[in-house]
């Protein structure tokens, strides 16, 4: 090309310069890119997939990909095989790969056909990102805010979280105060995890839904010839838990007979079965639960006093979630990963919408209820985001008739109220401090309260000088 005629190009708006090599572009960027044939080997490898595999390219070329890459995709859901067999790109599939080193890496794979000038299939290409900065994360993330099975970033719960390590190292008994479906027994089961005893059984025994009579002989087991029936021995759940942990809930509805026998348990930690002629010893942790108060029952004659304290050296108490809205979002992702897994679909999420309307319900069944109604979603969503049409009637239908839970029609406003509420308690009321604690002006914090219907608990942190010169 002349340089007169180089000259009329750019004069007309034409670029002179040659585009870049598509070699030079893939070399440049983070993700991994390889390409393979119709054999399943590998044409090309770029630079950044050296780098997340430690296999160098002069390696990787001409194997098969599966030997590279060891992924966890590589045998059943191989994303470039469901492509070349569809014709269709996969977008951001999660798995994880094997490194050179051994080590194992998550990644993130997109995949799409390769095609020669002529339009034919010659082999496919797939681009894989590094997660592991963000696994890393989201692990630390995750431990903040979870203990076990139990996930929450409520200051409430927080405040449990904190001494629950303390808890399950001491072998004293305790007391698990909540409401019903705030979680008792899978706080009982992890303290029992975290406990010395975690290698030994957890054994469940729910004291309100067995008779006297029945639930006796299943907590103490009895010998044979008892009882009319009882042929041969048969051991109680305070001998099939040595070792380990028995969680009596709702010990609240065991009647005052029982609560004799149960306290020579917690006393001198031996009991005799029914029929029996000698004591045995129970080798076990107790831990009870209950919806109901203890303290007044005592006082009202229905649950022994020295019962009571026997039983209250420990004490956890859980909050409804009703006063725990910001932990909505946790909880409905952990139950949505967790049918995933026993019903193998693939829901993805939930809907902002549906999600708003979830975190403005009051919950009076707590997290039990907001299970179900998990559950129930996934009867009618196989794949993709829950959205309000796969929600119970009984929840949209408030929407649908203009009703707002609480004056609160967001989540975000939710959100922003418990964050406010939780804040003041901290602070003792103090706005100013709950303002500080908050990162905002108290100004600000004044006027988001005002908005979300948020009354004044308390002082507002000005000096009484302040106040009376300001009157």
């Amino acid at each position: 090309m002349t340089a007169s005629h180089m000259e009329s190009r750019i004069k007309k708006g034409k670029n002179p310069e040659p585009r870049l090599p598509t070699e030079t572009i893939i070399e440049s960027i983070s993700d991994g890119v390889f390409t393979i044939d119709l054999e399943w080997r590998i044409t090309s490898f770029n630079r950044a997939a050296e780098k997340i595999t430690g296999v160098s390219r002069d390696e990787a070329l001409g194997r098969l990909c599966s030997d590279v890459f060891r992924s966890s995709m590589c045998e059943t859901e191989c994303a470039l095989r469901q492509t070349l067999k569809t014709g269709k790109p996969v977008v951001g599939k999660s798995g994880y790969i094997i490194r050179a080193d051994g080590s194992r890496a998550p990644i993130s794979v997109s995949t799409a056909v390769l095609r020669n000038a002529a339009g034919r299939v010659i082999g496919g290409a797939e681009t894989f990102r590094d997660m592991s900065e963000i696994e890393a994360l989201r692990q630390e993330l995750a431990g903040r805010y979870q203990i076990g099975d139990i996930v929450s970033r409520s200051f409430l719960m927080q405040k449990v979280f904190e001494v629950l390590p303390a808890v399950s190292a001491s072998p004293s008994t305790v007391l698990i105060l909540g409401e019903t479906g705030t979680g008792k027994e899978l706080m009982a089961r992890t303290i029992h995890a975290l406990s010395p005893r975690r290698n030994g059984p957890f054994i469940a025994v729910n004291c309100g839904a067995l008779p006297d009579t029945l639930l006796e002989s299943e907590l103490f087991g009895y010998k044979a010839g008892a009882f009319t029936g009882a042929t041969k021995d048969k051991p109680g759940r305070f001998a099939l838990a040595k070792g380990g942990t028995v969680f009596l809930d709702e010990i609240g509805d065991v009647s005052p007979a029982l609560q004799v026998r149960l306290l020579r348990v917690l006393q001198e930690r031996t009991y005799e079965p029914l029929g029996a002629t000698r004591s045995l010893n129970a080798d076990v942790r107790i831990i009870v639960a209950t919806n109901k108060d203890l303290a007044e029952q005592m006082r009202r004659g229905a649950f022994r006093e020295d019962l009571y304290y026997r039983v209250n050296v420990l004490r956890v108490e859980l909050p409804p979630l009703r006063k725990r809205k910001e932990d909505v979002p946790l909880l409905v992702n952990q139950f949505i990963a967790r049918f995933n897994r026993l019903q193998n679909k693939s829901v993805r999420g939930i809907m902002s919408e549906a999600l708003s309307l979830l975190m403005a319900h009051d919950w009076p069944g707590n997290v039990r209820e907001l299970e179900n109604v998990i559950e129930r979603s996934f009867v009618l969503c196989d794949e993709g985001f829950i959205g309000m049409a796969h929600l119970p009637d009984e929840l949209t239908a408030h929407q649908a008739a203009g009703i707002s839970y609480s004056g609160i029609k967001t989540a975000h406003d939710v959100l922003d109220a418990q964050a406010i509420r939780s804040a003041l308690e901290r602070a003792g009321n103090n706005r100013l401090a709950a303002a500080k604690a908050l990162g905002v002006h108290k100004s600000t914090l004044f006027r988001k309260m005002k908005a979300l219907g948020i009354a004044h608990p308390g002082p507002d942190g000005r000096s009484s000088r302040h106040r009376r010169e300001s009157q």
